[in-house]
């Protein structure tokens, strides 16, 4: 393949900008915001989970509370009418005074009984309460991470969105100074090898594989017409002579 040195070295610009836009892709694979978003996003998923836990506990301790302030308030209300119709003098009756004093007795044993049922589901529900509390603050702390986050990534993504067009005109620019059969050639190349199809003979060096020319492949690249598109020995990408070739 013959292509013009002035085509080649546009070649070389050409390798050179998709050089930097396959940089641009792979940083932008590896933004550490992407990372930091998708542990962000799977920590709030857990904790959603462990909020919802927490709130439906919190709402049947809720229940139950009010169930033993009920309960404490009935028994509560019967001691009071009992005592005071103990107290009214209305009972003359032994037997029933005797029953009604033994009825206020019991009522009292199972009101203490009641108020410590009573105690004791208000200390779980204080502590659900607390423990729902701090949930709801980390979620609010991880939802502002996230946002900051996003923020991060998207104005990072913007930035190199501008450098992709800028990427983009340059290259539009450079299409038209190579040859088809050429850009053709080093697009398959480019593919094979990672990336690079084309690469500057600098100092006996082929800098796409970065070794040294053998000095029968210097002699063969010497004795090249001028307008011959070369390859490496080693790497066979395009090898494109430059004033630093150091032929």
């Amino acid at each position: 393949m013959n292509a013009d040195p002035a085509a080649q070295l546009r070649l070389l610009e050409l390798q050179a900008l998709d050089a930097r836009l396959d940089q641009i892709e792979h940083k932008l694979r590896t933004l550490p915001q992407h990372a930091t978003i998708a542990d962000l996003e799977s920590r709030l998923t857990v904790l959603r989970d462990r909020i919802i836990a927490a709130e439906t506990e919190a709402t049947d301790l809720q229940r139950a509370q009010t169930k033993a302030d009920d309960d404490v308030e009935q028994v509560r209300s019967r001691s009071r009418r009992d005592q005071e119709l103990l107290d009214s003098g209305r009972v003359s009756s032994a037997k029933e005074l005797e029953n009604l004093q033994h009825e206020i007795a019991s009522l009292a044993r199972r009101q203490s009984e009641l108020e410590d049922v009573e105690l004791e589901v208000m200390e779980r529900l204080e502590n659900a309460r607390s423990a729902l509390a701090g949930l709801s603050a980390e979620r609010e702390q991880l939802t502002a991470d996230l946002e900051s986050a996003t923020r991060e990534r998207d104005a990072a993504l913007a930035a190199f969105d501008k450098d992709r067009e800028w990427i983009a005109v340059e290259r539009s620019s450079t299409l038209p100074d190579v040859p088809a059969d050429l850009l053709g050639l080093y697009d398959k190349l480019r593919a094979d090898h990672d990336g690079v199809g084309a690469a500057a003979l600098h100092q006996r060096r082929c800098e796409g594989c970065r070794m040294e020319l053998t000095p029968t492949d210097l002699g063969r690249i010497r004795d090249a017409a001028p307008d011959t598109v070369l390859r490496c020995e080693e790497c066979r990408r395009i090898l494109v002579r430059t004033p630093e070739s150091g032929l």
